[in-house]
């Protein structure tokens, strides 16, 4: 067999596969993927055998016609056939014809790929540990992982950022976990000199910092919840939806009311936050606009004020701030309908932020010094993440049953304790 007739041979070789790729864009069944995998393997071996062969081979050599007319085989030389551009890009790789510029320096993200997806799906409805995912596994004698696909991934973080409504306004860090970050305690100030005098030299200096260390947050998923969701899309949705509901809430308790120890600082547990800064407001006291101007907003540094907000549970502004009137009867807390899709609640000028009551507990249902209310600028409140979440999955002997756990590491704390004001539950005076 010459050349020709290899490279034709290879040609259709490269066809199929390319074919095959194509199907495997579209497949939901696992035992067609298995089918389409092995026959892709297959076509492999004998691709790189057919493309070895050929490259050791002389080419063919072509008798020139008399008159010196140019053979039929070699006229259009350099122009790829029509009908065929998976043919035409083979033949140009031996220098046939010519192909674009192909873009192959771009990245290619292993963890968004269809056979990657579909092999995740496997893993997490049945345990095996299908080749796409071996490469980027770690197995153990107990345990085995898999990264979650990165379409899973960027679905969970852009739901976090519309429904967390903590989640989405705090700042977003990706550094190494240990790492200080140096806070500017001294301003300058600068004073006025005569003719003869200077003014003193002063040394700016970051003497305190804070540190983010490295917490686990996870999600448990049993596999029963899983059991029905046969497709690719209906799996990644359910999974995706089950770790939104646990991780956002999860975060927005953390950034309230974290304790610091395994997880992150809460605003209102973290010792930082000024004393002067902790208000205290009888039922009286509470329902007055004068109170809240001296003891709350007054608190605020001016500096903060612009992208301060107050964060309440809906019981509270419903049941104190909305209907809160000054001494000539016109409303505080004023809710505009009809301006955008919904109410936008604000009091004194600036935006509420309505939390569930687990998050902060309403008014009415506080006890004395429990927390009912933040006016802080939540900008100022730094949640440190790798962003990337882990898949284990273990087995529970007591229910007797598969169980996927979905692991980010994160930590959080305010960068600036200044900037906030906790306002307490006083007892009635």
């Amino acid at each position: 067999m010459n050349k020709k007739k290899l490279m034709a041979l290879l040609a259709k070789k490269e066809a199929r596969k390319a074919e095959l790729v194509t199907r495997s864009a579209t497949v939901e069944v696992v035992a067609e993927l298995r089918s389409i995998n092995s026959e892709m393997d297959a076509l492999n071996s004998e691709i790189a055998e057919l493309r070895g062969i050929v490259d050791g081979m002389p080419d063919d050599q072509e008798e020139t016609p008399a008159g010196g007319n140019t053979p039929p085989e070699q006229r259009g030389a350099g122009q790829p056939p029509a009908g065929n551009p998976g043919l035409a890009h083979v033949l140009a790789s031996f220098g046939l014809a010519p192909v674009p510029q192909q873009r192959s320096n771009e990245p290619q993200d292993p963890f968004s790929t269809i056979e990657y997806r579909n092999a995740f799906m496997v893993f997490a409805k049945t345990g095996e540990v299908k080749p796409e995912l071996r490469a980027n596994a770690m197995t153990t004698t107990t345990d085995v992982s898999a990264v979650i696909p990165t379409t899973i991934l960027n679905e969970v973080i852009k739901k976090m950022s519309v429904y967390g409504q903590v989640y989405k306004r705090i700042r977003k860090l990706n550094i190494k976990g240990g790492v200080s970050v140096p806070i500017l305690s001294l301003k300058p100030v600068a004073t006025w000199i005569g003719q003869a005098a200077v003014s003193d030299k002063q040394k700016v200096t970051a003497n305190t910092s804070v540190s983010f260390n490295y917490y686990g947050l996870e999600c448990k998923v049993s596999i029963s919840l899983l059991a029905d969701t046969v497709t690719l899309e209906g799996f990644e949705s359910t999974i995706t939806d089950l770790i939104v509901e646990a991780m956002i809430k999860a975060i927005d308790l953390s950034v309230i009311k974290g304790t610091g120890v395994g997880g992150p600082l809460g605003i209102t547990v973290d010792t930082r936050v000024p004393a002067a800064n902790k208000v205290a407001m009888t039922p009286t006291e509470f329902a007055s606009w004068e109170q809240w101007a001296k003891k709350v907003l007054a608190k605020m540094p001016l500096a903060h004020k612009a992208g301060a907000t107050f964060i309440m549970a809906s019981g509270t502004f419903e049941g104190y701030i909305n209907g809160m009137v000054d001494d000539n009867g016109q409303p505080i807390g004023r809710i505009n309908y009809g301006i955008t899709e919904g109410p936008q609640e604000r009091f004194g000028g600036k935006e509420v932020i309505l939390v569930e009551d687990d998050v902060i507990t309403p008014y009415a249902d506080a006890a004395t010094g429990d927390v009912v209310g933040l006016y802080c600028n939540l900008s100022n409140y730094a949640f440190n993440s790798n962003l990337q979440m882990t898949m284990f999955r273990y087995f529970d002997h007591d229910t007797n049953e598969w169980v996927d756990k979905a692991i980010l590491i994160a930590d959080g704390k305010l960068l600036n304790a200044d900037c906030c004001v906790i306002i307490t539950k006083a007892a009635a005076s």
